[in-house]
């Protein structure tokens, strides 16, 4: 039978689901305990011979109250260290990258480089930022925010999406701070999914 012949009220809506519980088997199997493919992604962004400072980015996912998310996935994209995204000219920089909250305290890490500034479409400078898409059991659509970094104060009063959030306790959300947990510089940044300090999500 040919669907378009059938009367369009007789199609319903396809019922929607969450991710997971499984999410990680297909995505991000060896972090589940599932070594089923020859190659893997991973949460690393560095290679010999990468321009650009290597930071550790990381922190953990919380629920609106305050618990950890253990089994979210996160998928970072970015620009190189000259602000360029992807193409022959960020040759050996593949700009994304997957990783897992562990299962037991919710936390993730990626290693990468910090990003130059990018030129958006309109010709203004965005500071330098990195890009995150979330998905986790209880989520129907994935989430989609961004980093900044606190120490880029000068590049971020000019940043045009920073300067759409109107509350500078809301745009706090989206920084993230240095700390001293890796090797050379690192930056912790928690996501919030709801609750008082809920992280500031876009959407796409």
């Amino acid at each position: 039978m040919n669907l378009l012949s059938i009367p369009q009220a007789v199609l319903r809506e396809t019922a929607s689901q969450t991710a997971g519980p499984y999410v990680h088997i297909g995505l991000a199997s060896q972090e589940a305990g599932f070594d089923i493919f020859q190659s893997r992604l991973g949460s690393s962004l560095l290679t010999d011979g990468l321009e650009g400072p290597p930071i550790v980015l990381h922190g953990q996912v919380l629920d609106g109250a305050g618990a950890p998310v253990r089994d979210a996935l996160l998928e970072i994209w970015q620009a190189d260290a000259h602000g360029r995204y992807g193409g022959a000219e960020a040759e050996g920089f593949r700009g994304w990258a997957r990783a897992c909250t562990d299962f037991d305290s919710g936390r993730y890490r990626f290693d990468t480089i910090k990003p130059g500034r990018v030129q958006g479409r309109d010709g203004r400078w965005m500071a330098p930022h990195i890009n995150v898409w979330l998905v986790a059991r209880g989520i129907n659509l994935g989430l989609h925010t961004r980093i900044y970094f606190a120490d880029e104060a000068e590049a971020n009063a000019a940043d045009p999406v920073l300067n759409l959030i109107e509350w500078d306790g809301r745009r706090q959300t989206l920084l993230a701070r240095p700390d001293t947990a890796g090797n050379g510089q690192s930056y912790r940044f928690d996501i919030h999914l709801q609750g008082e300090l809920e992280t500031v999500f876009f959407e796409w």
